[in-house]
């Protein structure tokens, strides 16, 4: 908890970030929550300002193909440890799906060599965001008519969803995957996922560049994640950093680590992080949904026990939760009316009902007229919220 920012509050909102190396942001709301657990007084304007006027965190894919808020410091490791990984991929299917899916699942889209006409329409929307300094995904399809291309589902299958879509918004993701362009500032409220996009030299000059290697910056990356997590299980650096079993092993073995007895399972921890620190005094805290401290590690029984069931959706997002002395003890929400609840889901005494019922009433008080619904839902956020 101590070293999550959780029992000490950091002293910035980009501090915060640094502690955990990235904030998650699948859901655009979860910045802000979880800044506002780990900085005492900061407001939704200090982060703004931290995203948007400082630049001191960045918005990008990093970890498992995943949107975090990353500070501008790190993202250039984080790029080369893992989004250029993702980006790879993105391409790749991109590509192949502008072969499969053409017009009405006929042809393929840019005729005998799809990557070409994939890499012309991305050199298009970049030409345009130049010219234009900043623009939405609209505007810019709008100046490059090939990111209205439709991808059309195969003939006589069934997806589930449009039988045609464009491609601009997978267009603009690979762009930003390989560096080119950065989430710039959101339009709307706290819960948007719609941005400007921006060129990332004018964004934040040399956002991408970084003189570690692949290999470099993946041991950079694993250092860090174990003075946050570790000691912890290699199995859960591995789903943490989307990496392969490979790739995992050899960062390991780059860096000076130690094995540990984790109650009679195998981890590891850093050679010079073996000592058992001092328990901090306890402390109520209220974790929005995909927070970056329960959502360190894969395996998460050993802090969420038999309320599994309770603060998990079924792809396995960590919904809401109430945590007291070190771990989870129950999960809360808001309701329409803006009063934030709670439930325990286990007794974890007077004290700590007393002081999660606080904690309650702070975040109540924080969020005034704003109403937050997690984006991935929990059986207790429904039942608590409704």
């Amino acid at each position: 908890m101590l070293r999550h920012q959780l029992t000490g509050p950091a002293e910035s909102v980009a501090d915060a970030a640094d502690a955990m190396i990235a904030l998650h942001a699948s859901d655009p709301l979860t910045v802000y929550l979880s800044a506002w657990a780990r900085v005492q007084g900061c407001g939704a304007a200090d982060i703004d300002a931290a995203l948007y006027a400082d630049r001191a965190l960045v918005r990008m894919l990093g970890m498992r193909r995943t949107m975090f808020v990353v500070p501008a410091a790190l993202a250039p490791a984080v790029q080369r440890a893992c989004t250029d990984d993702v980006a790879a991929r993105l391409r790749r299917g991109l590509e192949r799906d502008l072969a499969r899916f053409g017009p009405d699942g006929a042809s393929a889209i840019g005729g005998a060599d799809p990557a070409r006409w994939l890499r012309e329409a991305g050199d298009g929307a970049l030409a345009a965001l130049a010219k234009r300094g900043s623009a939405s995904g609209a505007e810019l399809s709008a100046d490059e008519p090939r990111l209205r291309t439709q991808l059309f589902a195969a003939p006589g299958k069934e997806y589930g969803g449009p039988a045609a879509v464009n491609i601009t918004s997978r267009v603009l993701m690979l762009l930003s995957a390989e560096g080119l362009i950065v989430r710039g500032h959101r339009r709307g409220g706290w819960s948007s996922g719609q941005f400007d996009w921006f060129p990332v030299e004018s964004w934040r000059p040399g956002l991408s560049r970084t003189s570690l290697d692949a290999a470099a910056a993946r041991a950079d990356l694993a250092r860090r994640w174990l003075l946050t997590f570790g000691p912890a299980p290699a199995s859960d650096l591995q789903w943490w950093t989307g990496w392969s079993w490979a790739q995992v092993k050899a960062t390991l073995k780059a860096l000076p680590v130690a094995e540990v007895d984790l109650e009679g399972q195998p981890g590891v921890a850093l050679a010079s992080d073996l000592d058992v620190q001092p328990a901090p005094p306890p402390r109520a805290v209220l974790l929005p949904g995909l927070d970056p401290t329960p959502m360190g590690w894969q395996s998460r029984e050993w802090f969420l026990g038999h309320h599994v069931t309770w603060l998990r959706d079924r792809s396995g997002n960590i919904g809401p939760t109430a945590w007291w002395d070190g771990r989870v003890v129950g999960g809360w929400a808001q309701r329409a009316s803006g009063e934030v609840v709670f439930r325990l889901l286990e007794d974890a005494g007077a004290d700590a009902r007393a002081a999660v019922a606080a904690e309650a009433a702070r975040l109540e008080s924080w969020l005034g007229q704003s109403r937050v619904t997690p984006r991935f839902r929990t059986p207790l956020e429904r039942e608590l919220s409704a």
